[in-house]
């Protein structure tokens, strides 16, 4: 079973770029809190959503064409490079998402960009986060532009569950990394 370790090996082979990094731990946390919502491995489902976008810096352009024959031969499960592939589904790969990760990974991997900018707006950063502010921020379309909302809702759909829920999750498995995520907010001002 791939675990975190090894997936940041792996990813840590292709991509250096710091933006990245955090989207991949951003992602990976978000992935993590799934995994215990749906009670299945807490450390498999980071890993998998850690390598996620394992071939983006280099192929951002060729997203997931350089991804599954690589992952194989790094010794990656087919059901994890699957999953990993899943996460393009209508976007860059026609692989539909099918199983709980797959429909998880697909769902959180752009809600995971507005919590964050989110966060970024908050003194506290992501610590205390309500879902409202997420759902405010979801809403006005030009709030993270780039952050694809048609995906997260599709997302969502897929797995039976309201965004509200999934945005819940998500920011609640965030903050368990605020420190690695650069989310932890300012420190208090001593009087």
């Amino acid at each position: 079973m791939l675990t975190l370790e090894r997936a940041k090996e792996i990813n840590g082979t292709m991509v250096t770029d710091h933006a990245l990094i955090i989207h991949a731990t951003n992602v990976m946390a978000a992935m993590g809190a799934m995994a215990e919502h749906f009670g299945e491995d807490k450390e498999h489902w980071q890993a998998v959503g850690y390598l996620h976008d394992y071939d983006y810096e280099k192929y951002p352009e060729e997203h997931l064409l350089h991804t599954e024959k690589e992952l194989l031969a790094e010794g990656v499960d087919p059901e994890d490079v699957r999953a990993i592939m899943a996460h393009g589904y209508g976007i860059c790969t026609d692989v539909e998402p099918i199983t709980n990760m797959e429909k998880s990974l697909f769902a959180v991997d752009e809600l995971t960009g507005i919590i964050q900018a989110y966060a970024r707006m908050r003194p506290e950063g992501i610590h205390d986060m309500k879902t409202k502010g997420i759902m405010k921020r979801f809403k006005d379309k030009r709030f993270a532009a780039g952050c694809d909302r048609e995906v997260i809702l599709k997302g969502c759909e897929m797995l039976g569950m309201e965004l509200r829920d999934v945005a819940e999750i998500c920011a609640r498995g965030m903050e368990e990394f605020a420190v690695e995520i650069e989310l932890d907010g300012e420190p208090a001002e001593e009087s």
